[in-house]
């Protein structure tokens, strides 16, 4: 794992909970929070919202002294608009830090729910992406708290000396390999959410050293990249829930050719144009992903609901929903949830509604 999504919605646990859970199992629900605090991770856009290791932090440097994506276009209004702003948001962090965005806000209309920036919001976002401030999570709300880099990050980390910025990229290129596993140059591309002409020569640069190696597919077309010291497993014997932002699944072309697995996040489609549902992860069982579950942590009633679920086809039914049956159990005890309940839609749903089921006596 090179890099943790995070997202916000919490209709069965925030997302970036998951991915640990897919490879620890149950775990402390506090693990990122205490590794943040303790300055192990740290939050950047690197694939998207992120926390990465802090120990990265100067492998994107080069990203935070850029002009041309992110915030910096979003400021340029904001820059035009009130010169001398961005400072004077600056300096209120340096003075009165860990802030939210909503402490200096000056908005006095009602704030949409989506991507809804008040001028204090632009200004933070834009100090974050610059490298100026960083964050953290506040518990309650999750909201963003800005700070500065020397009051969150280890000294010894930003001491580090910055790369020149082809050696930067060499290194993400490597990172993201190792964590693929094995992956075409787009795969490799969208892991860090680099562009492919940054990709390529730092690709090339690897191959030739021996760092990284081409490989083939079976059953797959084009050519493919594995770090040289990966070992290749005869059989993988997984079994995990995932989150939609999981390094597994994220890419969606990955998983249509290494899966045959075609997936869609359906959170913003309208209720009744969803196929599966609201929230719905996608089960691994093996080496195939075998089914897609929408679930959801009822917590006033202390149960797991699993509202639909749906196999692939060409999978054997009573073995999916037999490692299935065990990965309810075991994230309903992480949740610390009471109870299991199973829904209507979805082929797999009787089956599996019956291991739920205590036995008539």
């Amino acid at each position: 794992m090179g890099v943790v999504q995070i997202d916000s919605v919490n209709v069965l646990v925030r997302s970036q909970e998951l991915p640990l859970f897919a490879r620890l199992g149950t775990h402390d629900r506090q693990a990122i929070p205490k590794a943040t605090a303790s300055g192990r991770l740290f939050e950047y856009w690197a694939h998207a919202a992120a926390h990465v290791p802090t120990e990265h932090h100067r492998l994107w440097r080069w990203k935070m002294e850029s002009k041309h994506d992110g915030p910096w276009e979003v400021a340029r209004d904001l820059l035009r608009r009130r010169r001398g702003y961005i400072d004077e948001v600056l300096a209120q962090v340096a003075s009165d830090g860990p802030v939210a965005a909503g402490d200096l806000s000056q908005r006095t209309e009602k704030k949409n729910p989506w991507w809804d920036w008040d001028d204090a919001k632009v200004a933070l976002e834009y100090l974050f992406y610059c490298g100026r401030v960083t964050a953290t999570r506040r518990s309650s709300d999750f909201a963003r708290l800005y700070d500065l880099p020397e009051r969150v990050i280890p000294a010894d980390h930003l001491a580090a000396p910055t790369p020149n910025v082809q050696d930067a990229h060499r290194e993400l290129v490597h990172l993201a390999t190792k964590s693929l596993g094995v992956g075409t140059l787009k795969d490799v591309t969208d892991y860090y959410r680099l562009k492919q002409d940054q990709v390529k020569p730092r690709l090339a640069e690897l191959v030739e050293s021996g760092q990284i190696v081409p490989v083939s597919v079976a059953d797959r077309r084009g050519t493919f990249y594995m770090d040289a010291s990966a070992s290749i497993p005869r059989r993988l014997e997984a079994r995990a829930l995932l989150s939609m932002f999981d390094p597994i699944v994220w890419h969606r072309d990955r998983g249509r050719w290494l899966f045959d697995f075609d997936y869609a996040i359906e959170i913003y489609t309208p209720a009744a144009k969803r196929r599966y549902g609201y929230y719905v992860l996608p089960f691994l069982l093996g080496d195939r992903l075998v089914a897609r579950v929408d679930l959801k942590a009822d917590r006033a009633e202390s149960t797991l609901l699993a509202g639909g679920v749906f196999s692939e086809a060409g999978v054997e039914p009573a073995r999916v929903v037999d490692g299935l049956t065990d990965e309810l159990r075991l994230m309903a005890d992480w949740l610390e949830l009471d109870r299991v309940k199973i829904g209507t839609r979805g082929d797999l749903a009787t089956r599996l509604r019956r291991s739920f089921t205590p036995p008539r006596r």
